[in-house]
């Protein structure tokens, strides 16, 4: 049956690869967790808050022209690491100059809970992104843990996710992958 499934949502992908991709196009890759995916009608705008970096202050303009999973976590949020090590998977299957995944840690977490949490999961070298007053969070509407937030090339939030999931599914490396073949 996984075969089938993966057969059928790659084939969609072949369909919309370079092409514009429209919501609804998007929203027949879905499957398993991915239905959980809200796929926004309109492009939405992205928050211009400041949040902490491994280099510093930044923001999420800073990685224009890439498509993005952003994820907001917190080391005490058991669906945040149930969900983490597929995110960093995904992140593997996708490592291109052109998709980027920023899990950013909201709230109150300590350095010590941060790599404790990391290297429980086996995850010690993943990026740390921190916003530890929940700007950036509140800004982008994230009233719980986890979201992740699917950010176009032109900086626009395109779907939503509350709640854990599986990013490592054939479902979502296909959403990626149609993302990612989109081209201005």
């Amino acid at each position: 049956m996984r075969i089938v499934k993966s057969a059928v949502l790659y084939t969609a992908l072949a369909l919309v690869a370079n092409v514009a991709i429209a919501g609804s196009a998007l929203q027949e890759l879905r499957d398993g967790d991915m239905m959980k995916l809200a796929i926004h009608e309109e492009p939405m705008a992205i928050s211009s808050e400041p949040f902490v970096g491994p280099e510093g202050e930044t923001t999420l303009a800073d990685f224009g022209g890439k498509v993005l999973l952003v994820n907001f976590w917190a080391t005490w949020c058991a669906p945040c690491r149930e969900e983490m090590p597929s995110i960093a998977a995904l992140g593997e299957a996708f490592a291109a100059e052109d998709f980027a995944i920023v899990t950013i840690a909201t709230g109150r977490n300590p350095a010590p809970a941060i790599d404790k949490f990391l290297s429980e999961i086996g995850l010690e070298d993943m990026p740390v992104y921190l916003d530890p007053k929940q700007q950036l969070a509140r800004d982008m509407g994230v009233m719980g843990l986890p979201v992740t937030v699917l950010i176009d090339r032109e900086g626009r939030e395109v779907a939503r996710l509350v709640g854990g999931a599986e990013w490592d599914s054939d479902s979502a490396h296909a959403l990626i992958a149609a993302l990612i073949g989109e081209k201005s």
